[in-house]
């Protein structure tokens, strides 16, 4: 089946919506579009996709094997089982390794990598598929070729380090560090699901048990009971107390009751932020002029677009750095580079599970280029 689309990862993403993660690219090319007498051409990548027949193969033994007479049963169980398990092992692994190879060859054919030698076109497919934008790609592109002709090295380990100092530079503009501990006040905020309270415990627990300071908690998300308890918990196992606040005026006692405290730590509900009421509601609760340091938390397992219209839409609010949650449940991190770059805003600490207070890292930039990079000897030598 055909599809058209202003870029390879939206086209990509329309062959997974309607044929799936078993699809593989039978041919791409770079078109153009409109325009009136030759001139305003949109630029436009068409992709050819179809479902790999191994697949319909792999059904039809499953479905051989569900039907064998049950004799011997215990034994012929355990063996179709395992034979279900390897052909599912085999067929995943032959059908990666022609979906990779399908990809790299629609990159050979696509007019706007076909100038780079094939080393870079591979290096450029992985973190095309990380979810780098295109026009990091280009410079990502451009850099390794100039590097490639002028230092006359020709291996992918060399320009594979050399892309490491690229992401490494693209990255190292916007701030990365942790709390500053220069505001008395520290606030979280973002949507539903990215893991708010939990990352705020493990930021006050380094409060406590690392730099032995007295803070509080308060917490304004009583659209749950659920997440009060869940603080609650936190605040028991540090001993520190606990305020819920239900609008500004709670707020300012709850502070008020803190006045001797080093920290206070603020939790807010999580909601539909794409809506901006619920960013206005945050107003009619929290005084963000006060003292305050502000971590917007987004989930690397969210789609970038949605990621960036929640940025947006908290754009009234000064926000000193992200916090990027869900580490542990993704391997593409490419929409956390995006971001980034486009806002100029720092990053404070990613997390990579649910254990307090463990799962939080403070990261630089060599920590950013390796993660964009892990496991790209791996692709390439097909494990």
């Amino acid at each position: 089946m055909k599809y058209v689309a202003p870029t390879m990862n939206e086209a990509m993403k329309k062959v997974r919506n309607e044929l799936g993660e078993n699809a593989v690219i039978l041919n791409s090319k770079v078109m153009d579009s409109g325009g009136v007498f030759g001139l305003f051409k949109k630029r436009m990548v068409e992709v050819i996709a179809a479902i790999d027949p191994g697949i319909e193969n792999e059904k039809a033994e499953m479905k051989r094997l569900r039907s064998q007479p049950d004799a011997s049963k215990s034994v012929s169980f355990k063996q179709d089982e395992h034979r279900k398990q390897q052909l599912k092992s085999e067929n995943s692994v032959q059908q990666e390794l022609k979906e990779l190879k399908k990809m790299i060859a629609s990159f050979t054919s696509s007019s706007q990598f076909e100038r780079y030698d094939s080393s870079i076109r591979e290096i450029l497919l992985h973190l095309q598929i990380q979810g780098i934008n295109e026009s990091l790609l280009l410079q990502a592109g451009d850099h390794l070729q100039g590097y490639f002709k002028s230092s006359g090295q020709k291996g992918t380990e060399i320009l594979l380090i050399e892309a490491k100092r690229f992401l490494k530079d693209a990255v190292s503009e916007v701030n990365m560090s942790g709390m500053s501990y220069k505001k008395k006040y520290i606030n979280v905020i973002g949507p539903t699901g990215v893991g708010k309270t939990t990352t705020l415990a493990k930021m006050a627990a380094e409060a406590v048990i690392e730099k032995r300071m007295k803070i509080g908690f308060i917490t304004t998300d009583t659209y749950r009971i659920a997440a009060i308890e869940q603080l609650k918990t936190y605040a028991g196992l540090l001993n520190v107390p606990v305020e819920v606040v239900y609008k500004l005026e709670d707020y300012k006692k709850a502070i008020h009751k803190f006045r001797d405290f080093d920290h206070v730590f603020i939790d807010t509900a999580g909601r539909n932020f794409r809506e901006k009421k619920f960013v206005d509601d945050l107003h009619k609760v929290i005084d963000f002029e006060r003292d305050m340091e502000t971590f917007l938390v987004l989930s690397l397992t969210g789609k970038e677009d949605d990621m960036k219209e929640i940025i947006t839409q908290f754009s009234a609010i000064e926000i000193n750095a992200f916090i990027f949650t869900k580490l542990d449940e993704t391997s593409t991190y490419g929409s956390m580079v995006n971001i980034l770059k486009e806002t100029k805003t720092g990053i404070a600490y990613i997390t990579t599970g649910q254990d307090v207070p463990e799962d939080i890292t403070e990261v630089d930039a060599d920590y950013i280029s390796e993660l964009l990079l892990k496991g790209f000897s791996h692709e390439r030598s097909g494990v």
